[in-house]
């Protein structure tokens, strides 16, 4: 995946806690285009995060992110929000889709919490520009929510809450009054797109209609334990649930190359001989993960009972 050297233009510290980047090559020059729902790969200090971008997909010469500081985080919030400066340059990957809006659908409900609004603009702005019918709901708390304005502008339809009742009650309204065909689409912490999931399915809809957008290994179930066979070494071992084929690798004296341990940089990808994977990174497009010819192994597992290495 090719590298960007960019640098940061604009800087917009307006919402507490959270950072708007506006991000361009340093001649100006055009940037690649991307679809609704893209992200783009951050090489933030020591760490690597993909955040969503906010801005217009088509011919872009600039780049848009919000990132939530986190203080828990694997650091790289904190060094965006404390490092980074106007002028400064930073490094990413070409943006990546793993939330794309479905074109077939008859229409598109979004649904969002804090921080998860960010994938959820660029869905707006695709909306308005192709004529196709959204919904979108978005509930954050009190003086910290992000993309208020965008979503002013761009959303002819939202419900815009700070009362989590609120929101429960918009979100029943609203899955139960969409016509067949339309396709929702949900962002935020792990236990709000739980429950929104939930209650959907409650609801009737079926899974293939619901589209989730995770980030971090913390939104991952840990998996179940499989066996691993290195062709190379002749070394067999058992990856337990809840450990990563990685750290699996690692325990075993493999020096295997990583960098974000989120299944977005692409450092620890290793070839696979056999068996079938259950791919849950962000790096490999969907033509590869097809092909089982190898995998991330920070996040991804077997989705059988074994797994062959090249190793």
């Amino acid at each position: 995946m090719s590298a960007l050297e960019l640098v940061v233009i604009a800087i917009d510290d307006r919402v507490p806690g959270i950072r708007a980047l506006t991000l361009a090559r340093g001649d100006g020059a055009p940037l690649p285009s991307f679809t609704p729902g893209s992200h783009l790969v951050v090489e933030c200090g020591p760490v690597v995060n993909a955040y969503s971008l906010t801005g217009d997909g088509i011919a872009p010469t600039t780049y848009a992110i919000s990132v939530l500081r986190c203080a828990e985080g694997s650091g790289g919030s904190r060094w965006i929000h404390g490092e980074l400066r106007v002028g400064d340059p930073i490094f990413a990957r070409e943006p990546r889709s793993a939330f794309a809006p479905v074109l077939r659908a008859s229409r598109h409900l979004l649904v969002a919490a804090g921080i998860g609004i960010t994938p959820m603009v660029s869905h707006l702005r695709s909306a308005r520009r192709w004529g196709r019918p959204v919904e979108l709901l978005y509930v954050h708390r009190e003086g910290r929510g992000a993309h208020v304005d965008d979503v002013d502008a761009l959303a002819d339809d939202a419900t815009v809450v700070t009362d989590r009742a609120a929101f429960a009650r918009a979100l029943d309204r609203a899955l139960a009054r969409q016509p067949l065909g339309t396709h929702a689409y949900v962002c935020g912490p792990t236990s709000f797109m739980d429950e929104v999931t939930t209650r959907a399915a409650e609801l009737g809809w079926p899974p293939s209609r619901v589209h989730v957008e995770h980030f971090g290994t913390e939104a991952f179930d840990p998996g179940e334990p499989f066996e691993v066979h290195l062709s190379t070494t002749g070394d067999s071992f058992t990856v337990e649930s809840g450990v990563s084929l990685l750290e699996a690798l690692q325990a075993r004296g493999h020096d295997v190359p990583n960098l974000c341990r989120q299944g977005v940089c692409g450092e620890c990808r290793i070839t696979v001989t056999a068996g079938e994977i259950r791919h849950r990174d962000l790096y490999l497009s969907e033509q590869e993960q097809a092909t089982g010819e190898s995998l991330m192994c920070c996040v991804s597992r077997a989705a059988g009972d074994r797994l062959e290495l090249a190793l």
